[in-house]
């Protein structure tokens, strides 16, 4: 393990020593405390000069909140829609706020970030339904957005990226939107947990097996129906043609690794362009502590050049 990743994970396990058997609001508040730890110690801030603006999207059963950033205010560019992660159950669009704005800067796009519904409250389907009916919405208001709709990517981290994932079917089985690229970081593609690195991958690297079984218990209300629908684990899709170009990130420590690598494989071979790299001395939150390693940093970067190419 690298010697800073080393640091990171030993300083917020230090931070963190209650049970792992708690309810889902002290998930919660956990989530939201190491996303704090996060943005202010381990992710740059973001270039100030991005905008952002928030809208009242109308979905199923209410209205989410869809924020836009964009680097420059007038001209009319390609859109990045960006999903949160935490495990279906929380995060929030300020969380990943600074990172919102190094894409729309770095990839001379807007993007569109989207606080879709969470569980327990709102179960499966409703997050991935969330985020294909804020998709649709942005692309059907692509002329008051200033935004080109026949140039749009989606993203996501952890459980944001199987949300990207799956979103990538909706839009192909459903006839559209047409999505260019999709950046999946630290991905859970498997919902039925049945990759080896997940038990494989001991304690205590920030994701462990216990906490995935919690969050994915509290997402399906039938997880042992439910975890093999391809809109809950795009790995279980016969059929994955017609996708995409992928940017996919794995890590060593990380007990998804395995899931990122078979859908990375999967992808492949149903003739979808696929960048994966695998950063083998990391962990799962790897991504977001791009102020102190200068792999992740790195990485970010290539993602981001990735999907301006996608787009422009």
């Amino acid at each position: 393990m690298e010697p800073r990743v080393k640091w990171i994970v030993r300083t917020v396990n230090s931070l963190d020593r209650a049970s792992a058997d708690v309810p889902m609001v002290v998930r919660r508040f956990r989530s939201a405390q190491a996303a704090i730890l996060f943005r202010w110690m381990l992710m740059p801030p973001g270039p100030k000069g991005v905008l952002s603006t928030d809208h009242l999207v109308p979905v199923t059963g209410g209205r989410i909140t869809v924020r836009v950033y964009r680097s420059n205010p007038t001209d009319r560019l390609p859109l990045h829609v960006f999903l949160h992660g935490g495990g279906w159950c929380s995060g929030t669009l300020d969380e990943r706020d600074p990172r919102c704005r190094v894409i729309a800067d770095g990839a001379r796009c807007a993007v569109a970030s989207v606080a879709y519904r969470l569980a327990p409250e709102n179960t499966y389907p409703t997050a991935p339904e969330d985020c294909y009916a804020a998709l649709r919405w942005l692309v059907a208001n692509a002329a008051e957005l200033r935004i080109d709709p026949e140039r749009v990517s989606i993203g996501g981290e952890s459980a944001g990226a199987n949300l990207a994932a799956v979103v990538c079917l909706m839009a192909r089985d459903r006839g559209g939107p047409a999505l260019r690229h999709q950046w999946l970081d630290v991905a859970a593609t498997d919902l039925t947990l049945s990759q080896p690195s997940v038990r494989a991958t001991p304690p205590g690297y920030l994701l462990d097996y216990g906490s995935m079984l919690a969050f994915r218990d509290q997402y399906l209300p039938d997880p042992q129906r439910q975890a093999t629908e391809p809109y809950a684990s795009p790995l279980w899709a016969d059929d994955l043609s017609g996708l995409p170009s992928a940017t996919i990130l794995t890590c060593g420590y990380d007990p998804l690794r395995d899931d990122g690598r078979a859908y990375a494989t999967r992808l492949a071979e149903a003739g979808v362009a696929v960048q994966h790299t695998h950063l083998e001395g990391h962990v799962h939150p790897s991504f977001a502590f791009t102020r102190l390693l200068p792999s992740a940093l790195a990485y970010e970067r290539q993602a981001v050049r990735a999907l301006e190419d996608a787009l422009h």
